[in-house]
């Protein structure tokens, strides 16, 4: 897992997830714009307690206050998926 995969998993353990999946979708973007000069693209799965009663919009503003300045560069664009347990299916 890359350096950038590592750093987004350090920087999302304080909302200490139940699960987490990332995946790096880079190789799908090679050749667009933003993938110029190594941007990376991620999809972000995270189940967490934390998450629990917040509407979803808040739930990614979570996230991303923990990774804003990574964003446009090393991460380019970051899907998120953020549930509470009981949403799991």
């Amino acid at each position: 897992m890359s350096d950038v995969a590592t750093t987004l998993r350090e920087r999302l353990a304080d909302l200490a997830p139940s699960a987490m999946e990332l995946r790096d979708d880079s190789a799908k973007h090679v050749g667009h714009a933003g993938a110029a000069n190594g941007a990376r693209h991620f999809s972000l799965l995270i189940v967490s307690k934390a998450f629990s009663g917040m509407p979803r919009l808040e739930r990614h503003q979570e996230v991303l206050s923990r990774v804003n300045d990574l964003l446009p560069f090393p991460i380019h664009a970051l899907s998120i998926r953020a549930l509470a347990p009981d949403e799991v299916s």
